[in-house]
């Protein structure tokens, strides 16, 4: 049983994979369990990512939740007193000061679910993500399926030549592919 001066402790749970893997997607359940629940929320998002929304967290098959625009990850400290859950959707394209306000969050008590690309079109660890992992206490790691032999996908193969870091797009920009099918495309 607990006291009444008992404060929940928070946390920081990471959904991370490749495009098309269904990362948007369950960080959108976990928040509407946690709304089913009637816990208060906050959801972020990047202002850059204006894909399918400018105020919404909007997943591939179309699935959506209300949510702020932010250019800056310290704005996600602006919440209200009694905000319980913190939801941040594409949380690689903010800078590395991320990290430190989800510890922040989390030690005031708060529940932070984050969604992101662990890695960019290049394979390689995007932005602040491996942090974020690393301070999480849960991280699940969510797989597409590859378009070219049906195995599990870890790599978001860019279609364009863009050597841009930051591309935003769609099934006609990326492409989820495995390692086998990934490592043949880039040799091409």
């Amino acid at each position: 049983m607990f006291s009444e001066n008992h404060k929940k402790s928070g946390c920081i749970e990471v959904v991370c994979g490749s495009m098309f893997s269904g990362k948007t997607e369950e960080l959108i359940r976990r928040l509407r369990r946690a709304q089913f629940a009637n816990q208060k929320i906050a959801i972020f998002k990047p202002a850059i990512d204006n894909r399918y929304s400018d105020v919404e967290v909007v997943s591939h098959d179309f699935h959506k939740i209300t949510s702020q625009p932010i250019s800056d990850a310290a704005q996600m400290l602006d919440i209200a007193p009694d905000v319980e859950v913190v939801g941040v959707d594409e949380a690689q394209f903010f800078g590395p000061n991320i990290v430190d306000v989800c510890q922040t969050l989390a030690n005031k008590g708060v529940r932070v679910i984050i969604a992101g690309l662990d890695t960019d079109y290049l394979g390689k660890p995007f932005g602040p993500m491996p942090m974020l992992m690393a301070v999480a206490e849960d991280v699940q790691k969510v797989h597409a399926i590859c378009v070219k032999c049906g195995n599990l996908a870890n790599h978001s193969h860019r279609l364009s030549k863009s050597h841009d870091l930051v591309v935003l797009g769609e099934k006609d920009v990326y492409e989820p592919l495995c390692r086998e099918c990934y490592n043949k495309a880039v040799a091409e």
